[in-house]
């Protein structure tokens, strides 16, 4: 099984907002969504700590929303930094760049960021049990060793759909340079003394302390899951802002798509039983001769594949390693923190190429997707056959003309 765990802030409608996660809209339009299941859904918040479905419909039980919880908090924590920005505004002319704590909250650079934690996939997962279990510890892992700067405001276990997963969100902040609180992640992760990966190269998307904390998160999480036993794909899984805005979508889709393939292979065996077209030796010659193409084409593919990935992401690790290991300025705990990164990353890519190589093989030779990219080539092997007995009738109509024999008769051998 793999471990996934994406981040983001905001898609192309603005920040996430948190409704999807405590489900405030009408579930029962959402068809991805089992509203029965949805009943055992697990909700905390940084203020109520942990609630259920069920505590919203007792009228004597007042609940907030995580959009409430997380607009409450933003306005407790970061209000002065508000108020004292308003007043430097007023006094170099610049009221129009006032902000509200609402406005920090909305904002795509100062909004919480989410996380979302899966184990496995649709065909196996872990139980909801164990998810959660391993997320507690995560979460109260994560708050002793970045708490000071990093602050978990909700998560959600999601019982309600196809897999069980966790929705998480969290705000950096530290003091500026005026000793107020306010929301900033590059400065809070560099409190937290996190480096970039190459520390003497300029700040970029690809060279960013958030890259060294999410490889750190990611390195506990795994520890946390080996402890209880799982072991799981080291293998990194991407996502981010499409994922976590598509996912439902996705999910609906491809329920859609499936009833529409339902469809479609019900028509195509009703007219297969109407009119049944044998061209028996033609086709087993030309499906021996595709599958042996197909299978060596497999083999050179995924063997290249395993090579490359192999020498690029081997070298490019190393590199990365002697750079950092090799700064002077680090201390032997950041020493032995990045040691402890770069060695789990060289573990996990020892096995990276072969499971690429045994994945992308056991794709490929699915009976499905094997049909599917072979049909190209038989059709490409008919079209050849076709054109070569073409050529042959006509060489053998002017053999027999020219021997004055009459053309033999064309026997098709098609079923009614």
């Amino acid at each position: 099984m793999k471990l996934t765990r994406h981040n983001g802030r905001a898609g192309k409608n603005g920040a996430y907002n948190p409704k999807h996660n405590d489900r405030q809209f009408d579930v029962a339009n959402s068809d991805h969504i089992d509203q029965e299941r949805a009943k055992q859904n697990v909700y905390w918040d940084c203020y109520q700590g942990y609630r259920f479905p069920t505590d919203q419909a007792q009228e004597d039980q007042i609940t907030y929303s995580f959009e409430q919880i997380e607009q409450a908090f933003y306005s407790e924590r970061y209000d002065d930094f508000c108020e004292a920005q308003h007043e430097r505004n007023r006094k170099t002319g610049h009221t129009g760049r006032d902000r509200s704590t609402k406005d920090l909250w909305e904002d795509k650079k100062t909004c919480p960021e989410e996380s979302l934690i899966q184990i496995g996939t649709m065909e196996k997962s872990v139980s909801p049990a164990v998810l959660a279990e391993i997320a507690a510890e995560f979460f109260e892992e994560f708050d002793r060793r970045f708490g000071k700067h990093i602050h978990i405001l909700d998560w959600a276990l999601h019982l309600d759909e196809a897999t069980p997963h966790i929705h998480e969100r969290h705000v950096f902040d530290c003091e500026n340079r005026y000793g107020e609180i306010a929301p900033q992640q590059e400065k809070a992760l560099e409190a937290l003394g996190f480096e970039r990966p190459h520390p003497n190269q300029k700040a970029s998307k690809l060279n960013s302390r958030k890259i060294t904390f999410d490889a750190a998160c990611r390195v506990m999480l795994f520890d946390i899951c080996e402890r209880h036993g799982l072991h799981l794909d080291r293998e990194p899984e991407y996502g981010g802002r499409a994922y976590l805005e598509k996912q439902d979508y996705i999910l609906m889709k491809q329920k859609e798509k499936m009833a529409v393939q339902d469809q479609q292979i019900e028509s195509k065996e009703a007219e297969l039983e109407a009119i049944t077209i044998r061209i028996e030796d033609t086709e087993a010659f030309v499906e021996e001769v595709a599958d042996a193409a197909y299978e060596q084409a497999v083999d050179v593919v995924t063997k290249t594949v395993q090579e490359e990935i192999r020498n690029e992401d081997f070298d490019l690790i190393e590199e990365h390693r002697r750079i950092i290991l090799n700064n002077a300025e680090l201390s032997d705990r950041e020493r032995s923190f990045a040691h402890r990164i770069f060695a789990g990353l060289m573990n996990r890519f020892k096995g990276m190429t072969r499971h690429i190589s045994e994945r992308m093989a056991a794709i490929f030779r699915s009976p499905e997707k094997k049909a599917e990219i072979k049909e190209p080539i038989k059709e490409s092997i008919r079209d050849r056959l076709a054109r070569n007995q073409k050529r042959a009738d006509e060489l053998n109509a002017r053999r027999r003309a020219e021997r004055g024999v009459p053309p033999k008769r064309k026997q098709q051998n098609i079923e009614l």
